[in-house]
């Protein structure tokens, strides 16, 4: 392969510096707009609605994270095997039908709207990572997918605040999400224009952090088994995290309300930024170490800093030793820390140490697929809007259990890999031997 053997794609520019900002700049903005057709709706109540006796919003919440979680399932195949040069038209064809979902959400009479919000997730599950794949297999992947993930920390918060805002502005609830949507499909197009544009990894990068390509469903399955009892405690780990960090998402406001302190259209996205700041930082920060093998166990110990920091939010809470936005910061750089970590590094630096051929995004959507299916359950067994008294105490004790579970999957996920990939011997010289 060379450099510039992917269709519509450019040569790597002499620039990197300017052609890394590119790349930022193009995925952070389709990402952050992709939000705005999938988490407005969250921003709203629903509470004049029922569905046999369980809060509408659940109902809506659930429906669309199933056919999110359905979407990861069919990722797993096509966006391990999706051609580059198919990917930019890929994610505008989602984001078109995601919107078109949400405009028979409203034109949809309550309750039967509830299953235009799986079609919205259905299609909205496949964006990341067709994004993901213009970015991996760089020497600057974690910079690049760093800034990418501060899109969706950033954007939950933003996208919710302008929701509230349209609500404000008497916006009906059924029709908010495809008003928040349309803001955005000007700019959502912009941004994947730039995003085509991102050239391909260099010679350099591929002799770097190895070589990205499709993989057939017997290379999928023959890559994860080889490593199945090391990726097996990690894609857990990553399982849990996803469902606690998805209920503080989809349920910021019942949480916010719950720990007294009714949330303001500006609120969200004041406690996303600093989650997002620190977030980025501490992960991006993994591309200055070079050599695969650290870094990759830098990422865990990544992971086990977003562990300690959950522990510390509620145990501070518990003792009223903090109030309820520094909680809610603290709480979201304990899950955003690792749930971070797996898109920016731990995969990829798990390809570039072992060298198998490979693509992030078929690891990503498994965990993925794994993650959004225990949230899923999550939300089937649990009437969050039947006791809303009730739902700070169940987040609390599901933060506690997700803590002491999590720890368990670290340890065991670093004991395999330090005991499979052994860190190389260093020799010594002649003189030092004697």
């Amino acid at each position: 392969m060379n450099d510039i053997d992917a269709p519509g794609r450019l040569p790597p520019p002499r620039n990197e510096l300017l052609w890394m900002l590119w790349a930022v700049v193009a995925a952070f903005g389709t990402y952050f707009c992709m939000y705005a057709f999938r988490k407005p709706f969250t921003a709203a109540t629903y509470s004049d609605a029922m569905l046999g006796g369980v809060a509408f919003k659940t109902v809506l919440v659930t429906s669309q994270v199933a056919g999110y979680m359905v979407s990861k399932f069919l990722g797993i195949k096509v966006i391990s095997e999706m051609p580059p040069q198919r990917r930019a038209v890929g994610i505008l064809a989602l984001i078109g039908w995601a919107e078109l979902a949400l405009v028979f959400f409203g034109l949809t009479p309550r309750p039967w709207n509830a299953v235009w919000l799986f079609a919205n997730g259905l299609s909205l599950g496949m964006v990341f990572g067709l994004v993901l794949g213009f970015l991996e297999g760089r020497r600057v992947t974690e910079v690049l997918t760093a800034g990418l993930c501060c899109s969706f920390i950033l954007a939950d918060g933003v996208t919710k605040s302008v929701g509230t805002w349209l609500l404000d502005r008497g916006v009906p609830e059924d029709w908010m999400p495809s008003v928040a949507g349309a803001v955005f499909l000007a700019p959502v197009v912009a941004f994947v224009a730039m995003l085509s544009c991102v050239p391909v990894p260099s010679s350099d990068d591929r002799a770097a952090r190895s070589e990205r390509s499709p993989l057939l469903r017997s290379e999928r399955w023959a890559l994860y088994g080889r490593y199945a009892l090391g990726l097996t405690p990690l894609v857990v780990l990553y399982l849990l995290i996803t469902i606690l960090r998805s209920i503080r998402a989809d349920f910021a406001p019942e949480l916010w309300r719950g720990l007294g302190s009714a949330a303001q259209p500006e609120t969200f996205t004041q406690s996303e930024m600093f989650v997002a700041l620190g977030v980025c930082v501490v992960n991006g920060a993994l591309v200055c170490v070079r050599d695969s093998r650290r870094a990759f166990f830098g990422s865990l110990g990544v992971c086990g800093l977003g562990l300690t920091l959950m522990a510390a939010a509620l145990l501070g809470w518990q003792r009223g030793l903090l109030a309820s936005f520094p909680f809610m910061v603290l709480i979201g750089l304990g899950l955003y820390l690792p749930y971070v970590a797996f898109h920016t590094t731990v995969f990829e630096r798990f390809l570039a140490m072992t060298r198998d051929r490979g693509n992030i995004g078929f690891l990503m959507y498994v965990a993925d697929a794994v993650g959004y299916l225990g949230y899923v359950a999550v939300m089937l067994s649990r009437n969050f809007g039947s006791k809303p008294g009730d739902f700070v105490p169940f987040f609390l004790g599901s933060g506690w259990v997700v803590t002491g579970l999590s720890v368990l999957c670290l340890a065991s996920g670093w004991r395999y890999f330090a005991a499979r990939i052994p860190a190389p011997q260093v020799a010594l010289a002649p003189e030092a031997a004697t």
